[in-house]
């Protein structure tokens, strides 16, 4: 029997049971990112792999349904699509669960903490604290990082929750996910060669812990344990994230390391 399972973790169904136009509307719907905010029926055609006239008809559908805006040439989207994610973290169990340790341990450290799972070649944040704010050398206070918001997509290679993730992975799907995903550089310290990145990940697998230092964005330093379920069952990573000038070297992990892997253990029974 052929089935449809193209991303990981998503249900496998017989290939006669998919529905062609809705994989196309979403391959449509996704292929809007940061990088291209805009796309007009060419580009949107590229990006999802499919026809041009397919993808404008997809478009104006989508555009009809409230889901995107248009001029008439291009796309973007509308707050409409906010209403997946807004049912998602308003139902979803794992958010709900995980937010008040987040809340308890940013009170105590007065760190940022976040619950992130594993999309793709993305982590996604479902579950934030608060402590969005630091201090700088100078004084002044700044957000901490542009990026760490709820919802928010993130390189897997250049986080350390996304080395917590994929060690979570088997060596064979650890390596398809390395074919599959391109190593982006986003600062000079992000990790792009795929030999140094699995031996990282084979660490986090080792260690049960990964620490990522600006690889994502300059000025953020971020440590991360994975979420276990009562089975032992991975479901998601925790970490906690803040500014190197805060620490000195090597006393960031060694004070909160102890406070993640408690907050995982006692968070393993309720997952």
């Amino acid at each position: 029997m052929n089935t449809h399972h193209d991303t990981p973790g998503a249900f496998p169904i017989a290939q006669a049971d998919v529905i062609a136009g809705i994989v196309k509307g979403m391959a449509v719907l996704e292929s809007f990112d940061t990088e291209r905010q805009r796309l007009n029926a060419t580009l949107a055609a590229q990006r999802a792999g499919i026809t041009r006239a397919a993808a404008r008809r997809h478009l104006l559908t989508l555009a009809s349904l409230g889901y995107l805006e248009t001029d008439g040439s291009y796309f973007w989207l509308a707050s409409k699509v906010l209403r997946f994610s807004g049912t998602y973290l308003s139902s979803a169990r794992f958010p709900r669960v995980v937010q008040p340790t987040l809340n308890r341990l940013a009170a105590q450290t007065q760190e940022s903490f976040s619950a992130v799972v594993l999309d793709g070649s993305e982590v996604v944040i479902v579950a934030r604290s608060g402590n969005d704010w630091r201090s700088s050398p100078a004084g002044k206070a700044q957000v901490l990082a542009y990026g760490l918001h709820l919802g928010a997509r993130l390189p897997a290679h250049a986080t350390s929750t996304g080395r917590v993730l994929l060690a979570g992975l088997s060596d064979a799907a650890l390596q398809q996910w390395l074919l599959d995903h391109p190593l982006r550089r986003l600062t000079a310290h992000t990790v792009t060669d795929a030999a140094v990145l699995t031996e990282q990940i084979a660490i986090a697998r080792r260690e049960d812990f990964s620490f990522a230092n600006q690889e994502h964005e300059l000025g953020v330093q971020a440590l991360a344990v994975p979420l276990r379920n009562a089975r032992g069952a991975l479901v998601g990573a925790l970490n906690v994230v803040t500014a190197p000038h805060r620490w000195r070297a090597g006393e960031f992990s060694t004070a909160l390391l102890p406070v993640l892997q408690d907050a995982a253990q006692e968070l393993r029974a309720l997952l």
